[in-house]
């Protein structure tokens, strides 16, 4: 199967958010930690912008393999660095203060779907207030050839009522990744607003070579 992590020869992302109620929006895009290091608190009080935000232990920062990480990546909307996550069906991104509209992000999936939830209590606990279904994305290297993974496509403002505290990035394991995640606004950071392909196309396109997965992983 198609991974992010290229390890060993074969082919096996990092994601991070951020979140305060806020009427500036801001961008986590996970440069300057890393390659396969523990995201945890960069983003709060840690080494990146204090932004008050968190995330659970197995979401990692993976760097472009052009760039001298080990990922199977290509096509961010920021340099080098995304989010991806080992272990569990999921990666948790907690916000304490809370954050009330405008999320947004970019993420890459060429094998399996996913999905994001935005719950009102932390660690993807409490009440639901969004949910989207994440489809497979095109498998066609563009615009970095040598990355499995590429491009990563914007997902324009998930919606909800209420304060929330928590994301749930889902998935599998090594085979989805994460980027620019944007608070305060509709488009993600790096977007342009024009490049998102339906989601019908994005499946017919995955799973049009669903059969090439046999062991392609975002970590090399």
């Amino acid at each position: 199967m198609k991974k992010l992590l290229l390890s060993l020869g074969f082919a096996v992302l990092v994601m991070g958010i951020a979140g305060n109620v806020s009427a500036d929006s801001f961008t986590l895009d996970f440069e300057g930690i890393g390659n396969l290091s523990k995201i945890g608190n960069f983003y709060n009080g840690g080494a990146g912008t204090n932004y008050g935000v968190s995330f659970s232990d197995n979401a990692l920062a993976l760097i472009d393999a052009d760039a001298g990480g080990t990922g199977n990546i290509g096509g961010l909307p920021s340099p080098d660095t995304a989010m991806f996550f080992l272990g569990g069906t999921a990666a948790i991104m907690n916000v304490e203060d809370g954050f009330d509209t405008g999320f947004s992000f970019f993420y890459s999936a060429v094998v399996d779907p996913g999905y994001v939830e935005i719950y009102d209590d932390l660690n993807g606990s409490g009440n639901r207030l969004a949910y989207m279904s994440l489809a497979v994305t095109p498998f066609n290297g563009s615009p970095d050839p040598t990355g499995v993974y590429s491009p990563f496509l914007p997902i324009f403002g998930m919606e909800f009522e209420g304060i929330a505290k928590s994301v749930v990035f889902g998935g599998v394991i090594d085979k989805i990744g994460f980027d620019n995640v944007t608070f305060g606004s509709s488009v993600p950071g790096g977007a342009t607003g024009s490049e998102t392909p339906e989601p019908a196309t994005l499946f017919l396109l995955g799973s049009g070579l669903a059969g090439l997965a046999g062991f392609r992983k975002l970590k090399k």
